[in-house]
């Protein structure tokens, strides 16, 4: 076996193996299959139609200055399930991508083996060992970046996916904010109607007076009872969706509804000043969900790339080495070497390889596409955040200015019945627009702010994370 092992890797061998493989390469370079790259289908340019002068921060709730909106984001960022399903997608996609990337790197396996045999003969009875030794090689020359390609798709993937993680994160922080408004507006909405019910009440009693007095029919007395119940009912109402919005927001921050409360006497007061927007190429460039959807295009271009290459010839290196002996000691003392180069080009394949070349064509066909419409859309989304915003400004205006018209016009009203010159069912409209002009103020002011976070979330870019296993501390946790 000694000498075996010896001609496998003699000279003249070596030098016809390796001119056999340069002129096999150079041969298959000269044909390399060309494929086409895609370009962006959109290319925005200019300013959008609005903008404020204060850069909008990377964290963008900060720009609220809500120290209790703070702590939610922040424990909503490590502690919420469904962010926690991204960062696996991301450790699940940088697993892939290291898998495709290993095809680089030659593979190696060893195996060992130890055998026993026995012989009877003439009543004697004979057994050896055996100890045997193998290492096992094999390569694929990467000749039309065919692997490249596929490794290339897996890190793009990869990359992807971090941005996913990113917009993910991004819907969550705003689904937190959105819900803490509505929270805070429905808490506000309890304050106002139990102020209209004491008011209502202290108005009963006026009328109740009169009624005994004989100033008044009945049918005013039970109006305003009706006025009263009314009130009480709705606030019932609020109550209970000011809890419900509570459980959502528990949810949102990983947390049991059973075991969360946040009590607060915060309001919807003052709006942050509006953001700086920027040019349109800069959103583009900055936006996680457009980043991502480009990736998947380079990505579906590179599995273009690979399905090409699969057309063409397959070049592989083998070699194997093995040693087998009776003693373990003079296990290396023989061996056998072998190494070959193996030429795989296909023939007939029934039209699969180029009906997966068509496949993978429309896949990418369909990522330029839709990599378009999301550029559209964070367009949109900026431009009627904006447009809201400044609608929603001129309705407060119009809401406040109402409200005070009502509250003098329910004055006057008031007065001149109870001097007996005004009938008892202007009293009860007036006095009843007025409220609902104080509930319907309060509702704007919360969709004000809405839109304000629609704005932060579609201008907003990111930033840097880190997985965090522990959960940040929540007050009333």
């Amino acid at each position: 076996m000694s000498s075996q092992g010896k001609q496998s890797f003699s000279s003249p061998g070596r030098r016809s193996l390796v001119t056999c493989l340069t002129i096999i390469v150079l041969l298959l370079t000269g044909c390399s299959p060309q494929v086409s790259r895609q370009t962006p289908p959109l290319q925005p340019q200019g300013n959008f139609s609005g903008s404020g002068q204060e850069q909008l921060p990377e964290q963008w709730w900060l720009t609220f200055e809500d120290q209790t909106l703070n702590i939610m984001v922040s424990r909503a960022l490590s502690g919420n399930f469904n962010l926690q399903t991204a960062w696996d997608r991301v450790d699940r996609a940088y697993a892939v991508a290291r898998k495709a990337g290993a095809a680089f790197v030659p593979q190696i396996d060893g195996d060992i083996g130890v055998g026993t045999q026995k012989s009877r003969i003439n009543s004697r009875t004979d057994s050896s060992q055996s100890y045997s030794l193998g290492l096992a090689a094999s390569y694929e020359v990467d000749l039309w970046g065919r692997i490249d390609s596929i490794s290339a798709a897996a890190a793009l993937d990869a990359q992807a996916s971090t941005e996913e993680l990113q917009t993910a994160a991004l819907t969550l922080s705003a689904q937190v904010a959105a819900t803490w408004f509505q929270l805070l507006e429905q808490r506000g909405q309890v304050d106002i109607l139990g102020q209209q019910i004491r008011t209502n009440e202290k108005t009963l009693e006026i009328i109740s007076l009169q009624f005994r007095t004989g100033q008044v029919g009945i049918a005013d007395v039970l109006q305003q009872r009706q006025v009263v119940e009314t009130q009480r009912g709705e606030l019932a109402l609020t109550a209970g969706r000011a809890q419900v919005l509570q459980n959502q927001l528990a949810i949102l921050l990983g947390i049991s509804p059973t075991r969360f409360t946040q009590a607060t006497t915060e309001s919807l007061d003052e709006l942050p000043p509006l953001p700086a927007t920027g040019l349109q190429s800069d959103l583009i460039e900055k936006r996680p969900d457009v980043r991502a959807a480009w990736l998947k295009l380079q990505a579906a271009d590179k599995l273009v790339a690979a399905a090409v290459a699969d057309r063409f010839p397959r070049l592989s290196l083998t070699g194997r080495a093995n040693t087998t002996s009776e003693d373990i000691e003079n296990l290396f003392d023989d061996w056998l070497a072998s190494l070959a180069a193996n030429l795989l080009t296909p023939i007939i394949d029934g039209g699969r390889r180029r009906a997966e070349v068509e496949r993978t064509e429309s896949v990418a066909s369909e990522a330029l596409h839709q990599y378009g419409q999301t550029v559209l859309d964070a367009l949109l989304e900026v431009e009627d955040a904006l447009t809201r915003e400044e609608k929603q400004l001129e309705y407060l205006i119009s809401v406040d200015r109402q409200l005070e018209l009502a509250g003098q016009a329910t004055e006057r009203i008031r007065d001149r019945y109870l001097n007996g010159a005004e009938d008892y069912q202007r009293v009860l409209t007036s006095l009843i627009s007025e409220q609902r002009l104080q509930r319907t103020r309060l509702t704007a002011r919360r969709e004000l702010f809405e839109n304000r976070v629609n704005l932060c979330r579609a201008l907003a870019g990111g930033w840097e994370m880190t997985r965090q296993p522990e959960q940040a501390p929540l007050r009333g946790e």
